[in-house]
């Protein structure tokens, strides 16, 4: 907006840049996650049961969600991971190495026209990782998905039909119809787990929780954006 003005002063328009001296502050947003729409384990449990059940892209993506709430990944991390990234043995907890996210951005605002970008790991440094250790539960349902769907041609674990990337209105659509078959009435009206990001919030909280009998767990790192947005919340 500012440049537009001063063009416009330049060009006779204005006597002067109206914009100069004047001072904005951006509102405050509220980004506090509501801890009535985030699901709990048994809620989790339910909706990728309803995701896997789905005919069509149902089973494929299942294990897509089951990255999003046991690893805690943004879904354009999920879009990105590779199987070059993952530690994933035959038992026990193993290992995902973030390095990045796939996000739309469109052609118009693409280097090379590519409808889709590469982006580094948020508030992170251009070549920064993030390793996740991941439950044993994480790690057969990537090692089940990689012998039944196979890679991409570059590697990614999860691809559409094309062998493209997974499109955010394609795994929200899902998402939409395990809710509907998932949850009850009452929590449709909480709105829980409304998106699918919900189920990072899920995966946090028994993080920043002290639950008796966990110590044993290997200490998985939370995003410091979830950490800041669950920060208010109380343990019940």
């Amino acid at each position: 907006m500012n440049e537009v003005f001063v063009d416009a002063a330049e060009r006779g328009y204005f006597a002067h840049n109206p914009l100069i001296g004047l001072r904005w502050t951006a509102p405050e947003v509220d980004d506090a996650v509501d801890p009535d729409c985030v699901p709990n384990p048994v809620q989790v449990t339910r909706l990728l049961e309803a995701v896997r059940q789905l005919p069509g892209r149902g089973l494929h993506l299942y294990t897509f969600f089951g990255c999003m709430y046991y690893a805690g990944m943004r879904p354009a991390e999920v879009i990105h991971l590779k199987k070059t990234q993952c530690r994933l043995p035959s038992s026990g907890w193993g290992l995902l190495n973030l390095k990045g996210g796939i996000v739309t951005a469109g052609k118009e605002w693409t280097d090379d026209g590519a409808v889709h970008e590469t982006h580094s790991l948020k508030r992170r440094a251009a070549k920064a990782t993030r390793p996740v250790p991941i439950p044993p539960v994480l790690v057969r349902m990537l090692r089940d998905h990689i012998a039944r769907f196979g890679v991409a041609a570059d590697g990614r674990i999860f691809q559409n039909a094309a062998g493209n990337y997974i499109d955010t209105a394609a795994y929200c659509v899902t998402w939409g119809r395990a809710r509907e078959a998932a949850l009850t009435l009452d929590e449709h009206a909480l709105n829980l787990a409304k998106r699918p990001y919900g189920l990072r919030h899920a995966g946090a909280l028994p993080l920043l929780r002290e639950v008796p009998g966990r110590d044993s767990r290997p200490r998985q790192p939370v995003d410091r954006g979830v950490d800041e947005s669950l920060g208010g919340l109380t343990v019940s």
